[in-house]
């Protein structure tokens, strides 16, 4: 297993034809989260808001992944989704298909509004008390 660094260190440990798909993801998810910190986590990129991570893309011999692939992000772009195998949270993109970057933003726009919900719902939510003795 490698250890990457950065991002960059992750694309550029991919076969060539594949390093520019994943360039072309990076830049739209860096477009899309503009203030997400880029990083890398489980050895792939991963985008992170407030801590929380927000979405992970991996290159793969025939494919291209995001993760996750949460009930809400299937729902919303379910008709736009068909093409592509989706499963266990992941959605697998076709390397020999166009990069569908205006979905690809979409997904990480949904995802960052996913997030901060939560991140929102944990802050609000009522404090447990501990049972008394």
């Amino acid at each position: 297993m490698t250890d990457f660094k950065s991002v960059g260190d992750y694309i550029a440990a991919q076969p060539e034809a594949v390093q520019r798909i994943l360039r072309r993801v990076r830049r739209t998810l860096r477009k899309a989260l503009a203030t997400a910190e880029e990083l890398i986590s489980y050895q792939i990129p991963t985008y992170k808001l407030a801590g929380r991570p927000v979405l992970y893309f991996a290159g793969w011999k025939k494919h291209y992944s995001l993760y996750p692939a949460t009930a809400a992000v299937v729902k919303a772009f379910k008709a736009e989704l068909a093409p592509y195998e989706i499963s266990k949270g992941t959605i697998r993109f076709p390397l020999s298909l166009p990069v569908p970057m205006e979905l690809i933003e979409r997904i990480a726009k949904l995802r960052s509004k996913e997030v901060a919900e939560q991140a929102n719902a944990k802050r609000t939510a009522p404090k447990r008390r501990a049972p008394r003795k």
